[in-house]
């Protein structure tokens, strides 16, 4: 892996002194521009939150919510209805490493049917860095649903290390919210109505103490939350592949009114594969 954004001062001065891509690489240094791969560790620096403190005249933390998504060539954010198939072993490293920096992974009821979501593994290399971040040993999946149709045999709900969460609204079904928290999750009203309130939800997650949050989708979550202007920042993946098809974009469901601005703020690269950044403006 090699870093093409932003180009540092350290990097110029490399390649001003003929010093050669494997050389630079080999010092550990993430900003140089040496093609190899990057630890555990300079992933988690090259991706970390940023500072949640408490701001001037506010009551409470800021929180930060993050998108991660992988996209073809041609935009689709799936193959044969899942992310895996456009997805390499870099872009798995980059997905469990923005896993272990949050306090919750939020996603949707379908992705979670869809991809066999598993609870969050406990990592040996994480524990270190979430402990001094005051973190559990895992983040919390939140799922975002309005029927609660979910299957609660599933590991997710059994035997996850800390409490599934439930993200719905107030006027979701009284049995379905019954069996749900008699599996083991915890069941979180985030809406007045049947579903969720996009901004509610990052409102109710911040009450329970989380303020790094990640979301995995899928693009009708995703489609809410641009739409709903909570979004902070996505992590996209650009695939070097080409599927065609009917394959749905990273977020779908109604246009904004006005396209929303955001900026470039690093940018990898390994075997084709595009790590991009973007914060909002």
């Amino acid at each position: 892996m090699r870093r093409l954004f932003p180009v540092t001062d350290e990097t110029a001065a490399r390649t001003a002194d003929g010093t050669s891509e494997e050389a630079a690489g080999a010092s550990g240094d993430p900003g140089g521009p040496g093609d190899r791969e990057w630890s555990l560790a300079e992933l988690a620096h090259a991706y970390a939150y940023p500072d949640l403190g408490p701001q001037p005249g506010s009551a409470g933390p800021v929180a930060w919510l993050r998108a991660n998504m992988v996209s073809t060539l041609d935009g689709a954010g799936q193959h044969d209805g899942r992310s895996h198939p456009i997805s390499s072993a870099a872009d798995m490293r980059i997905f469990g490493t923005l896993r272990a920096l949050a306090d919750v992974v939020v996603v949707g009821a379908e992705t979670v049917r869809q991809e066999g979501y598993r609870p969050a593994r406990e990592r040996a290399e994480f524990a270190g860095t979430r402990e001094a971040a005051g973190q559990g040993p895992v983040p919390a999946i939140a799922v975002v649903t309005a029927s609660l149709d979910l299957d609660f045999s599933l590991p997710l709900f059994t035997s996850p290390l800390v409490p599934t969460l439930i993200l719905t609204g107030a006027a979701a079904a009284p049995d379905r919210v019954a069996t749900a928290e008699k599996a083991g999750a915890r069941v979180v009203v985030a809406g007045d109505g049947v579903g969720v309130e996009p901004a509610r939800a990052v409102q109710a997650l911040v009450e329970l103490g989380h303020t790094r949050l990640l979301t995995e989708g899928g693009p009708r979550l995703l489609g809410q939350l641009v739409a709903a202007g909570v979004l902070d920042e996505l992590c996209l993946t650009v695939s070097p592949l080409l599927t065609a098809g009917d394959a749905q974009r990273i977020a779908g469901g109604p246009s904004v009114a006005v396209p929303q601005r955001f900026a470039l703020v690093s940018l990898l690269e390994e075997e084709g594969f595009l790590f991009s950044r973007y914060r909002r403006t």
